[in-house]
This record gives structure tokens, C-alpha cells and sequence, in this order.
């Protein structure tokens, strides 16, 4: 494992966690084990600039996020994201964390095959590996086709092994994971159809949904 002396090791997943399900969290703490993380933060988008705005509300998202990591050491929520007062743009917000932490901290960026194939596509998108490491969760269904521009990129800083990963940012990696056949999608139109999402997602979130009385079908997009 490639952990420098004194230097942490902290991952993040972002997303609008609509709501967070067994499919973000089973995937986060499998990947906080691997590579031995000090802390994987959930990051909860307040203006998803690719994306259609969320049906709740941030502070409710904030809420289940918050009782979907209790009792859970490794996984914890950053809200910065919903603090900002403009789109949620991963580079600001890779930027901030950088500005609280040492010089040799390592940032990991997780995402999913498909996200990292439109990563053309976001704001400053070249300049993100200054900030951090991205590991692609990539998984056996996967069909989409990265850009030359990515091909490009991964000859050029891709590490087969994500437990060697060296230095706080600047590498690519790829985490092979078995894919959980859930959606936020999916559970948002069981709910609205008054169906049961019970194991989809924890208890307490459930409980939360239910008690607010949301994702009913005049909600669901």
C-alpha cells in the first residue's frame, strides 16, 4: 500500500444520492477496505450541472445521506457541496478540499465507468487529476466508449494497481466491481407506485421517506 508517513488517505464519492441506496454505500466501503482509506465522504450536489434538479429538497438528501453512514466509521458526508451557492462543480469543489488538507494527503475520486467516460465534458475537467487520483469503478456491464481524448489520458496515467497508487493526486486506476441491479431511478418509481423498497436502501432512510412523506407519484419525474 502505497501510504506515505503522516499522510491521510481520503476518498469521495459525489452525487445527488436521490436517495443514497445499498448500491452507493456497498460500493464505497468496499472500496474504503481496499485501499485502506482513512475516511470515504459521500458528497450530496446542491445543483447538479448535468442533471435535471432532484425532486427533495438538499437538506432532506443531507438527511438520508447522514442516517445511511451512522454507525459506519469509514463513510462519512461532506455537505460543502450544498453550501455553495452555484453549481456543483467537482473541480471547486476537489480545489476547496485541497485548500484544508496537507500537501501530501491523497484525494481519491470515485467514478462510475460512465461518468468517467463524459468527463470531457465537465468544467476543468483536465485540471482534475492536479487535485486528485480518480478510480474508475468499473464493472462488468459496462458498454460505454471513452473519448480518444481519454485514451489519450489513461496511456498517460493510468496504474493497473489502485493499491499503488503513489503521491497525493495525478494517477487513474480501475476497481472492478460486481454490479448491484438498484437505481435511485428505480426506487424513486417503486415508491410512487406504493411499492415496497425495503433491503434497497437502510432502514433508517426508509423510515425517513416515509415519515416526509416523499417520492410520492405527483413527485416523481
Amino acid at each position: 500500500m502505497a501510504r506515505r508517513d503522516g499522510a491521510r488517505r481520503i476518498g469521495l464519492l459525489g452525487g445527488t444520492f436521490n436517495p443514497v441506496h445499498i448500491g452507493h454505500l456497498r460500493g464505497a466501503l468496499e472500496v474504503s477496505e481496499l485501499l485502506d482509506l482513512d475516511e470515504l465522504r459521500l458528497i450530496p450536489s446542491a445543483r447538479p450541472p448535468h442533471r435535471e434538479a432532484p425532486q427533495v429538497t438538499a437538506e432532506q438528501r443531507l438527511a438520508m445521506a447522514r442516517l445511511a453512514v451512522a454507525g459506519e466509521p469509514r463513510l462519512t458526508v461532506d455537505d460543502r457541496e450544498l453550501r455553495r451557492d452555484k453549481p456543483s462543480f467537482t473541480f471547486d469543489t476537489l480545489a476547496s478540499l485541497r485548500d484544508e488538507l496537507a500537501a501530501d494527503d491523497q484525494l481519491f475520486l470515485l467514478l462510475g465507468w460512465d461518468a468517467f467516460c463524459g468527463l470531457p465534458t465537465w468544467h476543468r475537467w483536465q485540471e482534475l487529476l492536479g487535485h486528485c487520483h480518480i478510480l474508475v469503478l468499473q464493472r462488468p456491464d459496462a458498454d460505454s466508449e471513452p473519448s480518444e481524448a481519454l485514451r489519450d489520458l489513461l496511456a498517460a496515467r493510468s496504474v493497473t494497481d489502485p493499491r499503488s497508487l503513489s503521491g497525493p493526486s495525478g494517477q487513474i486506476s480501475f476497481i472492478w466491481q460486481a454490479p448491484l441491479a438498484v437505481s435511485a431511478t428505480q426506487i424513486r418509481q417503486l415508491l410512487a407506485q406504493g411499492r415496497s423498497v425495503r433491503f434497497l436502501l437502510p432502514d433508517a432512510v426508509l423510515a425517513y421517506i416515509h415519515a416526509h412523506d416523499l417520492y410520492r407519484a405527483t413527485t416523481v419525474s
